[in-house]
């Protein structure tokens, strides 16, 4: 597991928060923290502890250990109104008997904001998004990427010190998915916001955080850039669920400076030392390999190989990915040029030198 400590340069810190419902632990321990105008991408699977951090840090639930700083001050129990976030729920939560105006207003009437300066700061918050003039707009009559804009246009009128954002586009068509994407990186990218970003959509991690925290069972697992999370994963929980992967038990037959030996099902393969990520593994360690799709390779069915027959075949232009049923039944997905091998066909199967991760068996 990687976090990291607090620094004196840090906007936002999340210190040691830990909330439990009842003998659930849905955040536990969890350490973060932000640069200002640094967006990071919540990611994990469903109940580990992604929206119960966002809620923690809107101020809607309490820690039960723990503390929310921003910019030196301690949030931890200032009521929602008094940390000045902005939010955009799951659903968006819009008023629908009110127009797209009055639903931006809300947030800013509450505030004690009114008249003129309501006004203006009604339509510069929607003019942000590209809604100018939409401010007698019916709710209803809106698409659902316009009501994520309004909803988020709500979030950005009272000017908020950090932005939470709630799978903000899980209620979209896929087609509005990607364009919806990039207009709100291109957005908070342009108002320098400090942001968290919940998901579980791997991509939208990847496209939206400038870092990302992948959590699991409320624990933090890593924190890191896209690329250290993808090239240099710490566990095999972070191996397997960001980026495609296969695993395949093992055994460690000898380790060197050169290279690894192991035992895979009943053949020997060689990997690089850098498969360990340096941590050291002795001899005779059970492990768990984990592979990219880049990280195998398709040769002819020899000794020394894994072999195994073509399942199946996804054309995706300049490659084509390849699932291989090996004789004792795992399936390994591998990426190679389209006329490589045909559906049907016995192969062999090496490891390459890239994408190949080894973490202690015990350690998942």
């Amino acid at each position: 597991m990687r976090s990291e400590k607090g620094t004196a340069s840090a906007f936002l810190q999340l210190e040691s928060l830990s909330k439990r419902f009842g003998s659930f632990a849905a955040v536990d321990g969890l350490s973060l923290e932000l640069a200002r105008g640094e967006t990071l991408a919540l990611l994990g699977p469903s109940g580990s502890g992604k929206s119960t951090t966002l809620r923690l840090l809107a101020g809607f639930e309490q820690p039960d250990a723990g503390r929310i700083v921003v910019n030196g001050e301690d949030l931890t129990r200032q009521p929602p109104v008094a940390r000045r976030f902005g939010m955009v729920f799951q659903h968006y939560a819009l008023f629908p008997h009110l127009d797209v105006g009055e639903n931006v207003a809300f947030g800013l009437e509450s505030l004690g904001v009114r008249d003129a300066e309501l006004t203006r700061r009604v339509a510069e918050a929607l003019s942000l998004v590209d809604l100018a003039g939409f401010e007698r707009r019916a709710i209803g009559a809106l698409s659902g990427g316009q009501q994520q804009r309004v909803a988020l246009a709500r979030a950005l009128a009272p000017e908020p010190r950090v932005l939470l954002l709630d799978e903000p586009l899980s209620n979209l068509d896929p087609s509005l998915r990607e364009r919806t994407r990039q207009e709100i990186r291109a957005l908070v990218h342009r108002l320098a916001m400090t942001t968290i970003i919940v998901t579980h959509e791997q991509e939208e991690a990847f496209d939206l955080g400038d870092r990302i925290a992948v959590l699991r069972g409320g624990v933090l697992q890593q924190l890191g850039t896209p690329d250290d999370l993808y090239g240099r994963p710490v566990n095999a929980f972070v191996a397997g669920f960001v980026g495609r992967t296969s695993s395949l038990t093992a055994m460690v037959l000898n380790a060197t400076h050169q290279e690894i030996s192991l035992q895979v099902e009943g053949v020997v393969w060689k990997v690089p030392p850098s498969a360990t990520g340096g941590v050291v593994i002795p001899e005779g360690v059970a492990v768990m390999l984990t592979l990219r799709p880049e990280a195998l390779r398709i040769v002819t069915e020899a000794a020394g190989c894994l072999a195994g027959t073509i399942t199946d075949r996804r054309f995706t232009g300049a490659h084509a990915f390849f699932k291989v049923r090996t004789d004792r039944g795992t399936v390994l997905e591998i990426a190679a040029e389209p006329q490589t091998a045909a559906i049907g066909q016995r192969v062999g199967v090496l490891p390459g030198d890239r994408g190949v991760h080894l973490f202690r068996a015990e350690a998942q």
